[in-house]
């Protein structure tokens, strides 16, 4: 039995892009139901009035794709009583490390060198087709878990844009969520109040100067070409989504109508 929700999203203070995804329209008339699928940020940062407003949704499940160099840069997320924590990296820790730790203490210079003229987003763009094509298990088991008994559920990463974003999607295309709705509940995360706070080793003006913003926004922004590249990865992988359900994430259409019955209205 899932809890009444508030309507209103909630201003929670130490949780970044937190959003319940009820309401999504699917191709057949139905709607995603609100209070059993939300997504947000990392936890690490909770406060009590977070904790205790997310102890409210009675949630089964937390899955969270961070990798373990997300959790110890960032903390564990905050423990919620009677609530299954799942970790599921979608992301090896040691891949970019170095790109990551340049994004965090470079010069502008080296900022430059990683990232103008389109590498920042052509390295998001390889890293969203890498996603769908490497963790289809991860995938799998997180809508296997939904079908039998893992709602309500809460998905996070570090800034609940990409990975989060990703497994988002892929989950509202079991449901058959119309696609223009899957995109513009992504590009929900570039409102200003769900950001991820870049964090930079230096504090002076220069670490956050205009220039060095716009070169680290590619990786901070929610762009539609991103979840675009990962939607034509599927397709030119798998020729289409219901072969990537059924062959890719081994979803049967029996556990796909379980999915869509425990999350639809």
């Amino acid at each position: 039995m899932t809890q009444q929700v508030p309507s209103i999203e909630p201003e929670l203070s130490g949780v970044r892009n937190f959003r319940d995804v009820g309401g999504l329209p699917t191709v057949d008339g139905r709607r995603v139901r609100h209070g059993v699928l939300f997504r947000s940020g990392h936890l690490a940062h909770a406060t009590d009035e977070d904790a205790a407003f997310l102890a409210s949704l009675g949630l089964h499940t937390i899955f969270d794709f961070r990798n373990a160099a997300d959790q110890k840069l960032e903390g564990p997320d905050v423990e919620l009583p009677g609530v299954r924590n799942v970790n599921l990296p979608l992301s090896d820790p040691a891949d970019g490390a170095e790109f990551w730790k340049m994004v965090r203490d470079g010069d502008l210079d080296q900022l430059r060198g990683i990232l103008a003229d389109g590498k920042g987003s052509h390295r998001m763009i390889a890293s969203y087709r890498r996603i769908i094509t490497e963790r289809t298990a991860e995938h799998s088991q997180v809508l296997h878990a939904l079908a039998e008994d893992s709602v309500p559920a809460l998905m996070h990463c570090a800034a609940g844009k990409d990975r989060a974003g990703l497994s988002i999607a892929v989950t509202l295309l079991a449901l058959g969520v119309e696609r223009d709705a899957i995109v513009a509940d992504y590009l929900e995360s570039n409102a200003k109040h769900r950001r991820y706070r870049v964090h930079r080793s230096s504090t002076s003006a220069a670490a956050y100067s205009p220039e060095v913003m716009e070169l680290l926004s590619p990786l901070f922004d929610a762009r539609a070409e991103y979840l675009t590249a990962a939607m034509e990865t599927i397709e030119g992988t798998w020729g289409g989504v219901g072969v990537y359900l059924e062959e890719g994430l081994r979803l049967t259409p029996e556990t796909r109508e379980r999915l869509r019955e425990r999350l639809l209205d």
